[in-house]
């Protein structure tokens, strides 16, 4: 049959199906965000390690790496290890030194195989430490303009011996009535705050009495004496206010033996010296 002139042509479009290839582009992202992620910690180490000390990053490293307890004693479990617990009573292991029940069973008790460590009083006696208590005692200075002005009376040092506090007679404002033991308000402002910060320490404590020296044409010195009853004074003054009296080590009257001024009958000389002494003295 002959084609038709006029008949329009015929176009087939075949379109080509591609199954099983899915979205591209996510893979990547994945990766790269697991390798930001990993140089982010990697700089962060090496921060950490260019900005901490050496006992930090011990700290670090012991935090990341913690240790268990291991007991020679008990092993550990009921079955096969054939042990109580790990720990004792609850608390310490059975290897320590300490206790935490009152009527704990033979079984249950402590061994006390390490040796106990020395605790960490208060009583200790470094210079740092006697500093802290200077820094305790002369603080209370700025607590009222009364406690300011009489805190004038108190020198503060550390020697070989502990730390001293000086309280001397100024001018105008002695802290014993003239040649006596009576003592002036100035004395009973500043012992009790003597008495407290010393409270804050087990130390033994020792109290010198100094006076200036007389004329020599007096027919009795009293500088002894009056030197020795000052200082008992302020040792039953300190007693008084609060400081235990069995960490008195030694009460003493030096007379005018060691005066601190250039002249010796200066009023500056009448001090009553009150030590915190070491805990080898």
């Amino acid at each position: 049959m002959a084609g038709q002139s006029n008949a329009a042509a015929v176009i087939i479009k075949r379109k080509k199906v591609v199954k099983g290839d899915g979205h591209h582009g996510g893979a990547w992202k994945v990766a790269y965000a697991d390798f930001v992620t990993a140089m982010m910690a990697f700089f962060m180490l090496m921060w950490l390690l260019n900005a901490t000390t050496e006992k930090q990053r011990k700290g670090l490293a012991d935090y990341f790496n913690p240790t268990i307890p291991i007991n020679r004693i008990s092993g550990g479990g009921d079955g096969a290890f054939g042990g109580d617990s790990v720990f004792s009573e609850q608390t310490y292991t059975q290897s320590g030194t300490g206790a935490s029940q009152d009527r704990a069973t033979r079984d249950r008790k402590a061994r006390g195989q390490n040796p106990p460590a020395k605790p960490d009083r208060c009583n200790e006696t470094s210079d740092a430490q006697l500093k802290e208590f200077e820094k305790a005692l002369l603080a209370r200075s700025g607590e009222s303009m009364t406690m300011e002005r009489a805190m004038r009376h108190v020198v503060t040092r550390v020697s070989d011996e502990g730390l001293i506090v000086d309280l001397f007679d100024i001018e105008g404002s002695p802290l014993f009535a003239p040649d006596g033991i009576t003592p002036e308000p100035v004395l009973n402002q500043i012992l009790p705050v003597v008495a407290e910060v010393f409270a804050l320490a087990a130390n033994k404590v020792a109290v010198q009495g100094h006076v200036r020296a007389y004329p020599i044409t007096l027919r009795r010195n009293p500088a002894w004496g009056l030197s020795i009853d000052r200082a008992d004074v302020v040792r039953r003054g300190l007693v008084a206010d609060g400081l235990a009296p069995q960490r008195m080590r030694r009460v003493a009257g030096l007379a005018d033996t060691q005066p601190v001024a250039a002249n010796p009958m200066a009023i500056r000389n009448n001090r009553i010296e009150i030590i915190l002494l070491r805990r080898d003295r």
